[in-house]
């Protein structure tokens, strides 16, 4: 199963399982009918900038429809090409969605353009619980401490609410209890619904029964500031190795798990590069979270070093921020219901980057250690030439 996937496409949970032969290759760019070919032609063997250009004012795609926000082709824009900057915008354009379609290959637009038809029918018919979850309430919504070192934006003062207990994994106290019983109530009334209305529920991914994806009853907008304004500051310090300063989609879902309920969660990876999984409650037991190491599409099912365990216990409220690389899973709940909010933020320049990396992913543990395992034996050759040199040269 492909970890690159379009920001909009039906979401699915990467299963590590032995030999399941994860990542396949990305079609080619597809250029829709009626395309002049010169559009693009100069800059197809054209590479996008690694690092963003930042003084560079990117136009306004406002006015484009079709698969993508208009956000993505403006966070894309600073990383074209410098020869294509001053490019007419129907240029940059196409090239852009050149590049984009590479993760949306014809099968996926259908099962996309299936669930937007489904999504309209949604918000056209339903009528919210509780309205003013759909629209952003910093202090309504998250704790002081929380606020405060977001509005500060430094790594200090994100360390000094969070937690690291291994690498790569931060803990901290987050949301407001009075948002995550809204949010729980918005979400049992939405079910009960659909039930109601005799449609059928989109659930978040292929490995979980239960549960329900937010922007399908209009939490989208929310949402997206959710992960811009509060989510993406704490990325961009912590993980810029992974798209953390460039994220631009988000795939935000509930998840639960009780004895008639999905159970426990097998060892999988995210499809995402961000992670951000919160406790909303209610009362339970069991149900540990526990990871095993960050791993690229080539070590995914590689052995576990003794370092790389953990395990966390959920509190409600209290959330867990790690890279979607991170090999992670649900142990068997033993009772009562737990229910988590899971925000999945990509990063659509990082997916396009990674095809161009040819040396050892610096967040992969296997490929740090395969560098430092040849980097050992190079300096042991070299010292056993220079000892038979200095031999040789004693006789």
């Amino acid at each position: 199963m492909a970890l690159d996937g379009p920001a909009e496409r039906r979401d699915e949970l990467v299963q590590v399982e032995m030999g399941n032969g994860n990542g396949v290759a990305p079609p080619q760019p597809l250029r829709p009918a009626g395309r002049p070919a010169a559009a693009t032609a100069p800059y197809l063997d054209r590479r996008l900038r690694l690092n963003p250009n930042a003084e560079h004012k990117p136009q306004d795609y406002s006015d484009v429809r079709g698969e993508y926000a208009p956000v993505v082709y403006s966070a894309l824009e600073r990383h074209l090409p410098p020869s294509l900057l001053d490019a007419d915008r129907d240029v940059k354009l196409h090239f852009m969605r050149d590049i984009l379609a590479r993760y949306w290959p014809q099968g996926e637009r259908n099962k996309v353009q299936r669930h937007k038809e489904y999504r309209q029918r949604i918000l056209h018919l339903y009528k919210p619980l509780h309205e003013e979850l759909y629209n952003m309430h910093p202090s309504e919504f998250f704790l002081p401490t929380f606020l405060e070192a977001v509005r500060s934006n430094s790594e200090e003062s994100f360390r000094s609410f969070m937690t690291e207990p291994i690498p790569g994994v931060y803990t901290f106290a987050m949301l407001q209890p009075t948002f995550c019983e809204m949010l729980l109530e918005e979400v049992e009334n939405f079910e009960k619904w659909v039930h109601a209305m005799k449609f059928k529920i989109m659930r978040p991914n292929t490995m979980n029964k239960y549960g329900a994806v937010l922007d399908d009853f209009g939490l989208e907008a929310m949402l997206n500031q959710f992960m811009e304004q509060f989510v993406a500051p704490i990325s961009r310090v912590f993980y810029p190795e992974v798209g953390g300063g460039t994220l631009d989609s988000h795939h935000a879902f509930v998840v639960e798990y009780g004895k008639d309920r999905d159970v426990e969660l097998g060892f999988h990876v995210d499809d995402s590069e961000v992670t951000l999984n919160v406790c909303l409650g209610k009362q339970f037991s069991g149900g540990e979270l526990y990871f095993r190491g960050i791993r690229c599409e080539n070590h995914v099912n590689s052995e576990t070093q003794h370092e790389e365990m953990y395990d966390y216990t959920h509190i409600p409220g209290q959330a867990v921020l790690h890279r979607g690389r991170h090999r992670h899973g649900a142990r068997a709940i033993s009772s009562g219901l737990r229910i988590n909010l899971l925000l999945w933020c990509r990063s659509s320049v990082f997916r396009e980057m990674k095809k161009y990396q040819k040396d050892f992913p610096t967040w992969c543990g296997e490929c740090q250690r395969e560098k430092r395992g040849r980097q050992s034996q190079c300096v042991k050759a070299t010292k056993m030439a220079f000892l038979r040199g200095a031999g040789g040269a004693t006789i």
